[in-house]
């Protein structure tokens, strides 16, 4: 048998294929073609890391002393400033040697804890959609996923009490996320409390993530799980530098919260990384610890580009709801192609309007009549997007749909 054949193996057996990788390969093939693509697909932000921790960067570089392994649950220093991070902006006091464990992103991290704390068969409760690692992460170290609704409310809260009654075995943990990718919703701290006490009445675990915690457009930030009294006791949260700080590439996070958990995830990941590279742990305290008026100019960066973008497509007859934070809009399929799917409509704007978006049937599939659209590019490209859409959407270079009734293109191909 040859060596790149044979049965698959278990646990990519139980990966579907990467929905957003077709877009990609369409994207790549266009551009290759000499197409100029306008790429609001992946959240990645474009406007380069603030200069004074790029400084420090190269500073600490210098140093030889720097260029040895580090530390893998992060060095002191950088703990410190996560934890005065949490007291400054939430008004929580975290101890930085048991409730604080420097990741390498917050993807690594929680993709770690899932194979720190998960058993085979053990039930994960996802909302549907949600961003991809949430829910395969525990996959991938043998979990059952349960989805629930995404959406904070009474809905999600009378579906939490079924998870528990019928769920075999009980759930061990809850994953949410808000402001949420894709859906950008936001939460407040009295739903908060109500999922603590859930939590702590059914000895089930929150993993929250707060990757977009300091992108917000109105006048009140997003709040922390751990601010509710008690929610330390099943809560670990997780928070990123990669946006923020517009250091993606980077590849910073914290997880903050429960000691158990955090001892168990550092645990795991002392047998598996070093940390990070010590000098980017160096200029990720000056960060914390720095100005912060680079944060304001971010937050206003991604106003000014989601007014551009929702009134452009407005303008080209799409009504998109206006996000209350986080760098994404979480667009509804215009009626006309909602027949397609959200992987045929994605394919249909790189065609049509070489226009680069994200399916929503690659969160979930409650998300296929959504598309994701990232604030990643310039005003002037977004502007240039949102022409090419709408030529697309009212020129006569429009398509003829299929039946509806038909099965839907796209769903086969993400499955």
């Amino acid at each position: 048998m040859p060596a790149d054949q044979g049965p698959e193996f278990h646990r990519i057996r139980r990966l579907p294929p990467y929905v957003f990788a077709e877009v990609n390969r369409l994207k790549a093939e266009a551009r290759a073609r000499g197409e100029d693509i306008v790429d609001l697909g992946m959240g990645n932000p474009d406007s380069g890391a603030p200069a004074h921790v790029v400084a420090k960067l190269t500073e600490a570089v210098q140093d030889p002393r720097t260029h040895r392994y580090s530390v893998s649950k992060g060095i002191p220093g950088l703990r410190r400033a996560v934890s005065s991070y949490y007291a400054r902006r939430f008004d929580v006091a975290l101890d930085p040697d048991r409730e604080i464990c420097v990741t390498l992103g917050s993807k690594e991290g929680l993709a770690n804890l899932a194979s720190a704390i998960t058993s085979p068969g053990d039930v994960i409760l996802v909302p549907n959609p949600s961003y991809p690692i949430h829910q395969f992460g525990f996959v991938i170290a043998g979990a059952a996923v349960r989805s629930i609704p995404h959406e904070p409310g009474e809905e999600m809260l009378r579906a939490l009490d079924r998870a528990v009654i019928h769920s075999v075995p009980k759930p061990t943990a809850l994953i949410v996320n808000f402001p949420s990718n894709p859906t950008a919703l936001t939460t407040t701290l009295d739903f908060y409390r109500e999922l603590v006490a859930f939590a702590r009445k059914h000895e089930v675990f929150i993993i929250s993530d707060l990757a977009y915690a300091e992108i917000y457009f109105g006048d009140t930030p997003p709040p922390s799980v751990l601010a509710v009294p008690g929610a330390k006791d099943v809560t670990v949260e997780f928070t990123s530098m990669s946006k923020t700080y517009s250091m993606a590439g980077w590849r910073i996070g914290f997880a903050a919260g429960n000691p158990r958990l955090i001892a168990a995830l550092s645990r795991v990941k002392s047998y598996l990384d070093y940390g990070a590279f010590a000098p980017i742990q160096i200029a990720s305290v000056a960060a914390l610890n720095g100005p912060q008026d680079c944060v304001g100019q971010m937050r206003a960066l991604y106003r000014e580009r989601r007014e551009v973008l929702v009134k452009g497509l407005a303008a080209a007859g799409w009504t998109v709801p206006a996000p209350e934070a986080s760098m994404f809009a979480w667009a509804p399929i215009p009626e006309r192609f909602r027949a397609l799917g959200s992987l045929g409509f994605s394919k249909l704007l790189l065609e049509k309007a070489q226009v680069a978006v994200s399916p929503g049937v690659g969160f979930g599939e409650h998300g296929d009549g959504h598309v994701r659209i990232a604030l990643v590019e310039n005003t002037q490209r977004i502007r240039q997007a949102c022409r090419a859409i709408r030529t697309f959407l009212q020129g006569s270079n429009a398509p003829e749909l299929p039946d509806p009734e038909a099965p839907t293109p796209g769903v086969e191909d993400a499955a």
